[in-house]
């Protein structure tokens, strides 16, 4: 039987159609695949990034909150170490799922834009995003908090189609788990906030039960935050929104295009920043509304925020989510695009899918101490990552030697670092060092009693005491080190440990706990003379 026409060609067409689908399934599959094997061998090898080792000191002592976090990664560490034990997986392999799933996310807000050959696309173009293809690896707050921001953009874009209670649960529960995870769960609130009161469809929500429904649902986020903040005082907001950020408009700042660009790879960057603004065109056409709005307050308000706030640590981060939306729209805009933009797309995520490769390539020569040795004299020197092994495998020898140590690390980094080696039954306390204020961990330190004042209980007592001397910058060291001996009685040198022609820099010390400070001439303490005299050979 001879079919008609019209009906043979619309039959071929959805042919294929599915053909092309099933073509981008098989590369996404492919590339997902190699991408989880890459990140699981990095995970196990790589040692633990600073804040990493304290979220795991944290999970020791599970509670409603700490000075720097809300509790879900530590509540994450704590529940995989309890099935699996302690280790580099156990720690990150909640991190390794959960980073897993935002393409799988990403894809799945992009079926609703253009179909299953945009879902894909989509979901590839996130992969090889350097930032967005490397979640997870690390144990950090903004794996859960990513996945919490696209699980509530999910719940939202279905909830405006179809106004099914399942999805304005999942927009609340989304909304919620962000809460638990950090504080900036506020740039979501604020990009729904947006939507609601700019476009069409957003103020029609404001007369549905499940919108309020969803609220209610994500307030119960709050629930931790607030009862840690009540117990500590405010310490967690303290530290988020006073602390750290001060305020004021600050010139350098206006690099961040520049620093997203780099992060990004500059093409990707601007096609992507393309497909954010078409859709903010196309914003009477659901659902290309809540995507332009959501993405573009993430990219443009943390742009603005970040002209007056924070600007000492690493924030390139932060706009993520925004850039993983703008990957939902592209591939249909790229469809009415010109050949110019689709060329630009191709070639800008293939310079990403270098850019990813070359922070895989980075990270997996930090994990050894020879990889690390060869980027000894690159800028970009992983510090963060190596010297660690070394400076507990010297603690733990020399420990051996003297029964009733106690150890002291010179700041929270490096104690954090030092207890996920020896154990969680081991206590490292720390100095009140400027790094425990500048990362909000000196509050939580005092809570637990890990700080100077709880080293001043054990007066009179051995001190095995580790100094990372390349852990503030060189302006700031004479005056730290040259001030450790009025915390410390009896300052004797022990050994040394010069790693990477000098990068780090670990001193071992004999001494003994002092109850407060003592006055001591900085330029006669035996932790700046060593330091200095190293440093001049």
């Amino acid at each position: 039987m001879r079919l008609p026409p019209g009906v043979a060609m619309s039959m071929v067409e959805r042919s294929s159609v599915a053909a092309r689908a099933r073509s981008w399934r098989g590369a996404f599959l492919v590339l997902f695949a190699l991408t989880c094997v890459v990140k699981l061998v990095i995970a196990c090898t790589l040692s633990p990034f600073g804040d990493e080792a304290f979220y795991w000191q944290e999970s020791l002592r599970p509670a409603w909150g700490y000075s720097d976090l809300p509790p879900a990664t530590a509540w994450l560490i704590a529940l995989s170490e309890a099935c699996l034990g302690h280790g580099l997986l156990a720690m990150r392999l909640p991190f390794l799922l959960i980073g897993a799933l935002l393409p799988w996310q990403a894809g799945a807000i992009a079926a609703r834009v253009g179909g299953e050959t945009a879902r894909w696309q989509a979901a590839i173009g996130v992969m090889l995003l350097p930032l967005a293809g490397s979640l997870g690896v690390l144990a950090l707050p903004d794996v859960p908090l990513t996945f919490a921001i696209l699980l509530a953009t999910q719940g939202l874009v279905a909830a405006l189609d179809r106004d099914r209670l399942v999805d304005w649960c999942l927009l609340g529960a989304g909304l919620a788990i962000a809460w638990t995870t950090h504080y900036r769960a506020a740039m979501p609130m604020l990009a729904g906030l947006v939507f609601l009161l700019i476009t069409a469809r957003g103020r029609a929500l404001w007369r549905r039960p499940g919108l309020w429904f969803a609220l209610a649902i994500a307030a119960i986020g709050l629930v931790p935050i607030a009862l840690y903040n009540i117990e500590a005082r405010g310490a967690g907001v303290a530290f988020q929104v006073v602390e750290r950020n001060p305020w004021r408009f600050q010139a350098d700042a206006l690099v961040q295009p520049l620093e997203q660009a780099l992060t990004c790879t500059p093409i990707a960057w601007v096609v992507m920043l393309w497909a954010l603004w078409q859709a903010w065109r196309r914003r009477a056409v659901a659902p290309f509304d809540a995507i332009g709005v959501i993405g573009g307050t993430f990219v443009l308000g943390y742009f603005l925020l970040g002209l007056f706030a924070d600007d000492v640590r690493f924030r390139v981060h932060w706009p993520l989510p925004g850039w993983i939306l703008a990957c939902t729209v592209l591939p249909s805009l790229l469809q009415e695009a010109g050949s110019g933009w689709r060329r630009a797309a191709l070639a800008g995520f293939a310079l990403a899918g270098i850019g990813l490769a070359a922070g895989f390539a980075w990270l997996g020569l930090a994990a050894s101490t020879h990889g690390a040795g060869v980027l000894a004299d690159v800028k970009a020197f992983p510090s963060n990552f190596t010297g660690w092994r070394e400076a507990s495998e010297e603690v733990r020898a020399r420990l051996g030697a003297r029964p009733g140590a106690i150890v002291v690390a010179d700041n929270f980094m490096l104690a954090a670092e030092l207890r996920f080696v020896l154990g969680a039954s081991a206590t490292v306390y720390s100095l009140d060092s400027p790094l425990n204020v500048k990362h909000g961990r000196a509050p939580q330190l005092a809570a637990w009693g890990d700080d100077e004042r709880g080293l001043a209980v054990h007066e009179g007592r051995r001190v095995l005491l580790v100094v990372d001397e390349t852990s503030l910058r060189e302006r700031e060291r004479p005056a730290w080190l040259g001030s450790i001996c009025s915390r410390v009685a009896d300052v004797v040198p022990v050994s040394r440990i010069d790693l990477f022609g000098g990068r780090r820099r670990f001193a071992l010390y004999d001494a003994r706990a002092r109850a407060g400070h003592a006055s001591m001439d900085p330029e006669a303490c035996p932790v700046w003379t060593a330091y200095r005299a190293a440093y001049d050979r």
